[in-house]
């Protein structure tokens, strides 16, 4: 008995990756590759073949799929608006929250009091700057294998100054408000952040909506996670939205499709794709809106997206 439950456990990873599931095996690399621990993959395959996957791999992934549902709003406050939505991929049904904010001049980027030591907890953040509400930000890097969050990738601007920088003068994809509280997303150097007036910003990808109309973007490399994303509408409207993921009997977690149906559903004229997997949290009011996928509880990093009073 106890072999005939190790076997299926030992194997299920040579079936994944040497078996004739091709598109099954594209899927697991998709999602393992964009997780906090891409170098398991290398345990199975060589990295050329990783890359060769992740290079060919820019089929949808069930994202056409537009089964989403918006329902439950409930007004948090005056200006802040949460519902649940759920929809259907080609692994099953997701689940997330979806925060509207009406004012986007309350959003600010909040960043680890403990810049390049360690970083914080989405709760930390949102305290810490004495917000409502917050989402996780941009993603980080590890140069130590901590794990900790202390550093935030690519560059990050808080109050219109630049926070940190490890990409010098190479212009990488910004997710920003200017000083009216437009989301401005594109490639930009720091001497563009500047002339563009960027007030709050951090670096991740890929966008999915820019100027009203789709962004180029493939499901292939990213697969499905739990999600962390940030859109606008026309009139201003901040639209915070995360997926929870990796939970078989609640949410499988979703694509880049997945969140492009969303913001479109609600209208978005602009979205961008932010950190995601364990990092995945909405807060508001010292209470955690979605359900975490990391059984360690609030995961450590260096940046969010918070909600002033």
């Amino acid at each position: 008995m106890i072999f005939q439950m190790i076997l299926p456990i030992i194997m299920t990873p040579f079936i994944i990756f040497y078996g004739p599931f091709d598109s099954l095996k594209s899927l697991v690399v998709g999602t393992v590759y964009t997780s906090r621990h891409p170098h398991y993959l290398n345990y199975f395959l060589s990295q050329e073949e990783i890359e060769t996957i992740i290079a060919q791999n820019n089929q949808s992934l069930g994202g056409d799929i537009q089964d989403t549902n918006r329902s439950n709003a409930v007004n948090l406050e005056e200006g802040i608006v949460v519902e649940d939505i759920e929809g259907k991929n080609a692994l099953g049904r997701f689940r997330g929250k979806v925060m509207l904010i009406k004012d986007p001049k309350r959003i600010k980027v909040a960043v680890t009091q403990s810049l390049g030591v360690n970083g914080e907890r989405v709760s930390d953040l949102v305290k810490n700057m004495g917000a409502v509400a917050g989402i996780n930000g941009g993603g980080f890097y590890d140069p130590d294998g901590s794990g900790n969050g202390a550093y935030p990738d690519g560059i990050t601007v808080q109050k219109g100054e630049i926070i940190h920088n490890n990409v010098g003068d190479k212009a990488i994809n910004m997710i920003g408000l200017d000083k009216e509280g437009q989301l401005v997303l594109g490639n930009m150097t720091v001497a563009q952040i500047r002339e563009k007036g960027i007030q709050e910003a951090v670096h991740f990808e890929p966008n999915l909506i820019v100027n009203g109309k789709k962004a180029e973007f493939s499901d292939g490399p990213y697969g499905y996670a739990p999600r962390t994303a940030i859109g606008q509408k026309a009139d201003g409207t901040i639209i915070f939205v995360v997926i929870d993921g990796r939970q078989p009997t609640w949410s499988m977690g979703a694509g880049m499709s997945d969140l492009y149906n969303i913001f479109r559903k609600y209208d978005a004229v602009a979205a961008a794709n932010l950190d995601g997997g364990s990092s995945t949290e909405m807060m508001y009011n010292g209470k955690i809106l979605n359900k975490l996928w990391n059984m360690f509880g609030e995961r450590y990093m260096p940046t969010g997206f918070v909600v002033m009073p």
